[in-house]
């Protein structure tokens, strides 16, 4: 064999293998946050859904993260259970952005979960597209008992001398409210704003608990609508007023508190500093929160006895959930030649 021919195939060799291990380039990640038992077949959570329905097929080992991967034969769909919390949600999103078998320079990313709702917003099923995700556990807290008596709540910003004022060291971080890319939210509610939301009548039998509040007595429907996490599950009619004072006095009264949950703001964290290192697209992130259950009991109840009900519209807010943001899997996923290179709404 001479050295040119040697060569020659020592170059052929070098190429295939550098074809084996290019990345894959993922389309679209959907972020589901916990899952009850199995991927499939049992009683579902948030990621069983999008398997069963999506054809998310294969399974990837995923040892940083927090269970295995799934993705459709060709790779265009990722799925990942971040495991709940703030803390399970950041180092998942992470470590998924850093893994070196994936390009995700173009992907979308799509917060997929369910959520306690506000009343006074929408109700049971509803399914909100946040334009802002906040973080809620960055806060001085004293028993509200003991709060002086003209403060409403025992909660204020770090650093501040009195609920509602935004000032002390939260000032000086980055983290505590990101505003997502308002072109492609309103794009993707324009696109799902029509949906007719599955309803049961078990559900329909707890929304008429709420009387005096008629957007929780209707039924679901789409809108826009922002999220607050907190890996602090709270609950009850003080700390929803504490929310949306929170939502409106980080976004400079542009954000409405609609959704609550644990991990939103993890998520937008890592992205954020994935999309720094050039290894996500921040601009591409979406957030769609539907509601289990809501973030406070109805008149005459106790926020005790709401806070340990069991979730009537669990199934309803994991269907709204696929429902919904199905919609917009598909629609990026048959028009990729068009939102490859272009993000919708812009």
């Amino acid at each position: 064999m001479t050295f040119a021919i040697r060569i020659s195939m020592a170059l052929l060799l070098a190429a295939g293998a550098s074809a084996q291990t290019a990345p894959t380039k993922v389309k679209v990640v959907v972020i589901a946050l916990f899952e009850v038992g199995e991927d499939t077949g049992d009683r579902p959570g948030e990621f069983q859904f999008w398997v069963e329905r999506e054809n998310l097929t294969r399974t990837l080992p995923f040892d940083a993260g927090f269970r295995k991967l799934r993705s459709n034969a060709d790779g265009s769909v990722l799925g990942v259970v971040t495991g709940p919390g703030v803390t399970n949600a950041t180092s998942t999103i992470m470590a998924l952005g850093m893994d070196p078998r994936f390009d995700f320079t173009k992907t979308y990313w799509m917060v997929a979960g369910i959520a306690g709702v506000d009343p006074e917003d929408a109700t049971v099923g509803s399914a909100a597209w946040a334009n802002y995700v906040l973080d809620g556990d960055l806060v001085y807290e004293i028993d509200s008992r003991e709060a002086p008596a003209d403060w409403p709540y025992g909660r204020l910003a770090t650093g501040a001398k009195r609920p509602g004022q935004r000032a002390g060291l939260t000032s000086q971080l980055n983290t505590i409210v990101y505003q997502l890319n308002p072109k492609l939210v309103d794009w993707a509610y324009q696109l799902t704003k029509d949906v007719k939301i599955k309803d049961s009548p078990k559900v329909i039998d707890f929304r008429s608990l709420y009387k005096g509040f008629p957007r929780a007595t209707g039924p679901p429907f789409v809108l826009k609508g922002d999220s607050l996490g907190s890996s602090t599950y709270w609950h009850g009619a003080v700390l929803t007023r504490w929310a949306n004072d929170w939502v409106k006095m980080w976004t400079e009264g542009k954000g409405n508190f609609v959704m609550t949950n644990m991990e939103d703001n993890g998520v937008a964290t890592s992205l954020k500093r994935l999309d720094s290192s050039h290894k996500a697209d921040f601009q591409r992130f979406l957030v769609l929160r539907t509601g289990s259950n809501f973030s406070m009991p109805p008149p005459g109840q106790t926020a005790e006895s709401s806070l340990f009900r069991e979730y009537v519209g669990g199934l309803t807010a994991l269907e709204s959930a696929h429902q919904v943001g199905s919609v917009v899997l598909h629609e990026l996923l048959n028009n990729w030649s068009k939102w490859e290179n272009r993000i919708p709404g812009e």
